[in-house]
């Protein structure tokens, strides 16, 4: 928490420092007010400790069966020079155990460009450039209420600590550009995604902040229930990287990909929550596709990579490889805005001799309709279902089958 103070304090320290008529020529604000009805799944959610998929389940639970909610983010956006730009945002999420958190907050370098060469610069605690789907407030959608498991999992786990280089090309027949970036604190990056699973649902932590993990798991980590993961944690004091390339050739269109590497040394540790926890060497490709048809768009993107683990190092080390992908057609024009996404997950771990071994496969279909009669509201109605096979689930006394069907209704009101 006192770190969170710290952030947040140096977060208002900026706005009054920037807010000077000598500096600022600009001071935004933008934000939103989040209310959420949901049926639930049946299955216990991930957030609770459960096998679940969803953001909502119940589990049996009546006073989860009910379940309403609400969140909000405020953006503050200050153009302190025409070149240089600071911007931070902060969330309330009641489900987390710090509601209130920093979400994100950089600065930004970008000198004017007469040439068809552009650059620029950040650093700060930001998103890497992995997401299609999140173009929204406070790093939100804007299409579903509920990302696909890709995003779903940046959101949990990845954060740039960092400086990106970002350098661009506007030709004649397109615009290629290339990012760069090195980081901190994603050494634990991967653990949640082997632990427990892929997941989807529109929770990410702030930069203080943490998870739960499945309660199922937390004997196998000699941990007591329940079991707290934060996923920004620097062990090694050493940095890693992305790098990434896109190509538009118009707004109609554009392809992008990305490596990222976390490069964490396995043979690192730190205790917290009562318990020692080891770095996880995580690395993936990610591409991804937008095509513009008219008032039309349509998404998708793809997932590759391993998160290894050495629970005894030098004796035994864990390879959990993850697939993930999905592809999104929605509509962007007029007041009725519907969405259809199908999306395909899978994680194998290794060596598979491990008895059951933490592996799944599983398939979503989320269906939803915006619809939005004024820029200031957006009322979603959503319906996720998720088939899923994990092994783990029978620590639980549950089938390592389960579908999990989720309803939801959300009205934003945005400002």
């Amino acid at each position: 928490m006192r770190r969170t103070a710290v952030a947040l304090a140096l977060v208002a320290g900026l706005m009054q420092w920037v807010a000077r008529p000598a500096y600022a020529q600009s001071v935004e604000w933008e934000g939103y007010l989040d209310l959420r009805a949901a049926a639930p799944s049946d299955e216990t959610s991930w957030l609770k400790g459960g096998s679940g998929k969803t953001r909502f389940g119940g589990g049996g639970d009546a006073a989860s069966d009910d379940a309403l909610t609400g969140g909000a983010a405020l953006a503050a956006i200050f153009q302190v020079t025409p070149a240089l730009l600071a911007t931070a945002t902060v969330q309330y999420r009641p489900e987390l155990e710090r509601p209130f958190d920093l979400l994100e907050g950089y600065v930004r370098y970008r000198p004017v460009s007469t040439t068809p060469w552009r650059w620029s610069a950040k650093a700060g605690a930001f998103f890497p450039p992995i997401s299609l789907e999140h173009d929204g407030i406070g790093w939100s959608t804007t299409r579903t209420l509920t990302p696909s498991a890709v995003n779903s999992w940046v959101g949990e786990e990845l954060r740039t600590f960092g400086t990106e280089l970002h350098v661009e090309h506007r030709g004649r027949h397109g615009t290629l550009d290339a990012r760069a970036a090195v980081f901190f604190k994603n050494d634990p990056a991967g653990e949640l995604l082997a632990s427990r699973g892929w997941a989807m649902g529109d929770i990410a932590p702030g930069v203080d902040g943490s998870l739960r993990q499945p309660d199922v798991h937390a004997p196998v980590a000699r941990s007591p229930v329940p079991m707290r993961f934060r996923p920004f944690v620097e062990m090694d004091d050493q940095p890693g990287y992305y790098a990434a390339l896109g190509w538009q050739p118009s707004s109609q269109r554009r392809v992008t990909a990305l490596y990222y590497d976390n490069h964490a040394d396995l043979a690192e540790s730190v205790r917290y929550s009562g318990r020692t926890v080891r770095a996880w060497r995580t690395y993936f490709w990610n591409v991804g596709a937008e095509q513009r048809i008219g008032e039309w768009v349509l998404l998708g993107q793809a997932m590759h990579g391993s998160t290894i683990f050495e629970p005894a190092p030098g004796r035994l080390r864990l390879n959990t490889e993850f697939n993930a992908g999905y592809l999104m057609l929605s509509r962007e024009q007029g007041a009725w805005q519907p969405a259809l996404r199908v999306d395909l997950f899978q994680s194998q771990q290794r060596p598979a001799a491990l008895s059951p071994p933490l592996s799944e496969h599983g398939n979503a279909v989320t269906v939803a309709l915006n619809w939005r009669p004024h820029e200031h509201l957006r009322v979603t109605g959503e319906v996720l279902r998720i088939d899923s096979t994990r092994n783990q689930r029978r620590r639980g006394g549950l089938e390592a089958r389960q579908v999990d069907v989720q309803v939801q209704l959300g009205v934003r009101l945005f400002f």
